[in-house]
C-alpha cells in the first residue's frame, strides 16, 4: 500500500443558471481502500464518526472550528458524551500516530476556555482542496 488514498475531503461549487446563485458543497469521501487498509476497524465506529464530524468544519490546511455544541449535535449525542468522543480521538493512534490535534485557547481576560481549534493530520488520510495526505506505507508486520 503506497501512495494510497483512504479519504478524502472534497469541495464542489454549482453554479445555477436560472438563478445566477453559486453553493459550495464540502464532501467527505471514504475510499474502499479505507477498509480494506484497515482504518475503519481499528478506528472503529465511535472515532470513525467522530473524525468525519470534525472533518466536515476542516479549511485547506486542515483546521477544524467547530463548537462541542456543534459536534454533539452533529454526532446525535449530548456535550459530556461528544467530549468523551473527541477526547478518545484525539488519543487515538493510527499505525503510531495522531490523526487529529486538539489546542485548547484560554480567554486572555478569564482564564476561561476559550475555543479549541483540531487540526486533522495527514496520517488520517483526510486532505481538502489541494492539500495532500501522508502517503501511507507498507506494514513491517
Amino acid at each position: 500500500m503506497t501512495d494510497q488514498r483512504l479519504v478524502s475531503v472534497e469541495s464542489q461549487t454549482e453554479y445555477s443558471v436560472t438563478s445566477g446563485a453559486t453553493e459550495t458543497r464540502i464532501f467527505v469521501k471514504m475510499y474502499v481502500d479505507a477498509a480494506k487498509a484497515g482504518l475503519i476497524a481499528d478506528m472503529g465506529a465511535q472515532n470513525w464518526t467522530t473524525l468525519c464530524v470534525i472533518a466536515s468544519f476542516m479549511d485547506a490546511e486542515g483546521n477544524c472550528y467547530p463548537t462541542q455544541e456543534q459536534i454533539a449535535k452533529y454526532l446525535g449525542v449530548n456535550r459530556q458524551t461528544a467530549n468523551k468522543y473527541v477526547r478518545n480521538l484525539v488519543d487515538y493512534r493510527w499505525r503510531g500516530h495522531p490523526v487529529i490535534r486538539a489546542l485548547r485557547k484560554r480567554d486572555e481576560n478569564n482564564g476561561r476556555w476559550e475555543s479549541t481549534r483540531y487540526t486533522v493530520l495527514p496520517i488520517s488520510q483526510l486532505a481538502i482542496f489541494d492539500a495532500v495526505a501522508e502517503p501511507l506505507k507498507e506494514d513491517s508486520a
